[in-house]
């Protein structure tokens, strides 16, 4: 579903949210974790697609990288 997403995003962004939304929904139901590199590619907050450039900034600072969404305005720090 993300390699879906991936391909639509830049034309349609609400069908690439729709298949994160189903990806999501389909790990949670049959209790798997999301694999940390399609995980970050996820606002945790709002649970939109993230594509750097589009509708996310990612910024190195000290001990970490922060994301953050440009749609809700929240901040992820993944630390290194």
């Amino acid at each position: 579903m993300f390699k879906l997403a991936e391909k639509v995003f830049l034309e349609d962004q609400e069908l690439a949210q729709r298949y994160v939304e189903i990806a999501r929904k389909i790990c949670m139901k049959n209790k798997v974790r999301l694999p940390k590199k399609l995980k970050y590619r996820i606002c945790n907050h709002c649970f939109s697609y993230l594509w750097p450039g589009q509708n996310c900034s990612i910024r190195l600072r000290n001990r970490h990288v922060v994301i953050k969404c440009k749609k809700c305005k929240k901040q992820t720090r993944l630390y290194y």
